[in-house]
């Protein structure tokens, strides 16, 4: 029998693509999709224009008070924009936010993970539950009520506490007191924590929950302790998300305005001891000057209200370098 040699079959004609998948490969879609991208498009677009016109206006503003300025707008003490020359420096509005907004961070950022902790990781569910609502309240009461607080209670209950600072620090003369009502940039510090405190340990809160179930139950399975797989594998997932929530938290010490000027003693003065009262910050300064103020004067409060909207940026900025930096450490990648 002659065993003949057959050919292959050809492979199929691969049949024309359907007219859809035509249009989806060029990058057409739904009329549904069409709408929501060009809203989200929009959207996007309408924040870049937003904080473009908030610059330039600051930026027109402040170049108005600052040509007519006769002191050092920097490193001036001085606040006089209606005087004859104009003299106005924004040195101790600088100083007073800066410090202010780091003492309230060094103080709010440990006890806000620290909470998050304690409510992911360490209590029962229907305890943890409920700290975590009452932290929900902290973040919705009103700043003023923060402020009608830190006046009527925080601060004349600040004079132990003085006290006992400068009896064990007040060497330092960072924390030395001669007494006078504890309106002060440490009672701010400490009244700005209380207010970002929610906000922070939401953010940690929701970050440490993510942490994939897996990590932790390697590290337990290896005889680690609740601590060591806290500290080994909850905490550099979370590093990322911590930054990130302490951001937001600083944004607001930055900015806070009626609570500051309900409970600091506004002087145009940098104090060595952080108990003495006096001081200033930039929000605290603007509330209380703009309403009576000439049109120099208000070209100077957003003058100084530019630097604090550069700040602000900065600050920002930083934060996402180091998130960027940090990313592949976050474990988010895992």
């Amino acid at each position: 029998m002659d065993i003949t040699t057959q050919k292959p079959a050809a492979p199929p004609t691969p049949e024309p693509a359907a007219p859809a998948v035509k249009r989806a490969a060029r990058g057409a879609t739904r009329p549904g999709d069409r709408i929501f991208l060009g809203l989200s498009r929009g959207s996007g677009i309408f924040v870049l224009v937003l904080m473009a016109a908030i610059a330039a206006f600051l930026t027109y503003r402040a170049s108005l008070a600052i040509s007519k300025d006769e002191a050092n707008f920097f490193t001036s003490f001085e606040w006089n924009p209606s005087g004859m020359p104009p003299e106005f420096g924004i040195a101790v509005l600088a100083f007073g936010t800066i410090v202010s907004s780091i003492i309230a961070m060094a103080i709010a950022v440990p006890i806000s993970v620290g909470i998050a902790l304690f409510i992911t990781h360490y209590a029962p569910r229907r305890l943890g539950g409920t700290v975590a609502y009452v932290i929900d309240l902290l973040a919705a009461v009103p700043s003023i009520v923060y402020g009608l607080w830190g006046a009527l209670v925080l601060v004349p209950q600040m004079d132990g506490l003085f006290g006992w600072l400068d009896d064990y620090l007040g060497w330092t003369g960072i924390f030395s007191w001669e007494g006078g009502p504890a309106r002060s940039l440490f009672t701010v510090g400490i009244l700005l924590a209380l207010m970002i405190l929610p906000i922070i340990t939401n953010v940690s809160r929701e970050v440490f929950r993510q942490v994939p179930r897996m990590h932790e139950e390697a590290a337990l399975a290896l005889g680690a302790t609740r601590w060591e797989v806290i500290r080994m594998s909850v905490l550099p997932f979370g590093r990322s998300g911590i930054i990130s929530a302490s951001m937001l938290g600083l944004g607001r010490a930055l900015g806070e305005t009626m609570a500051v000027a309900m409970v600091l003693s506004p002087t145009f003065d940098i104090n060595a001891s952080l108990l003495d009262a006096g001081g200033g910050t930039f929000a605290q300064n603007i509330a209380s000057k703009f309403n009576e103020a000439t049109v120099m004067g208000q070209d100077a409060l957003i003058a100084s209200g530019m630097v604090l909207f550069v700040i602000t940026l900065l600050v920002n900025g930083a934060a996402r370098l180091i998130i960027a930096r940090r990313k592949e450490y976050s474990g988010a990648n895992a």
